[in-house]
């Protein structure tokens, strides 16, 4: 879909508000930006129910009910966590669909395994839809995190272009 990060924002919009139906967002790496773009357009209360900044893996148990042994087992930035949070998010709210994101935007905290750019998003919404991937983004700190939250808004996007069709 061309444009940016607002503009797909707009396009989120519409066809939520065209449903009836609302989003909730949990996120680790970005700190909330994902809330923050969606509540940067007005009327967005029409269909964003709420945001989950879940930063430390306490939090991603507290408020989203994300399992210890998962994040024992997986880490944090997993598909399993990730599927979790999305769930938690669902599970927590009054939304439809979750968007969930968790990531190493560095410039430390990278590994082998999971160097600094990994990033794991899940998409959960009515009917038992459910959808996981992971991205590997280059650059600094903000790159990872911009490049997350337009990816993380791409993705709720085809997810509801799919589930329309």
């Amino acid at each position: 879909m061309p444009g940016g990060i607002a503009a797909w924002v707009t396009a989120l919009a519409e066809r939520l508000l065209a449903r009836g139906e609302y989003l909730a967002c949990a996120e680790s790496c970005t700190g909330g930006w994902v809330a923050k773009v969606c509540t940067d357009l007005p009327g967005s209360s029409g269909w964003f129910e709420r945001g989950f900044v879940t930063y430390t893996n306490l939090a991603k148990q507290e408020m989203l009910g994300v399992s210890a042994v998962t994040l024992e087992a997986h880490g944090a930035v997993s598909e399993a966590t990730v599927r979790e949070m999305a769930e938690g998010a669902l599970a927590h709210s009054a939304a439809h669909w979750a968007l969930a994101i968790s990531g190493i935007a560095g410039p430390g905290g990278g590994s082998a395994d999971k160097p600094v750019g990994t990033v794991w998003m899940a998409w959960a919404g009515p009917g038992g839809r459910r959808r996981a991937q992971d991205y590997h983004f280059p650059g600094d700190r903000e790159t990872v995190r911009r490049q997350a939250v337009a990816a993380a808004l791409q993705g709720l996007l085809e997810q509801l272009d799919d589930d329309a069709g």
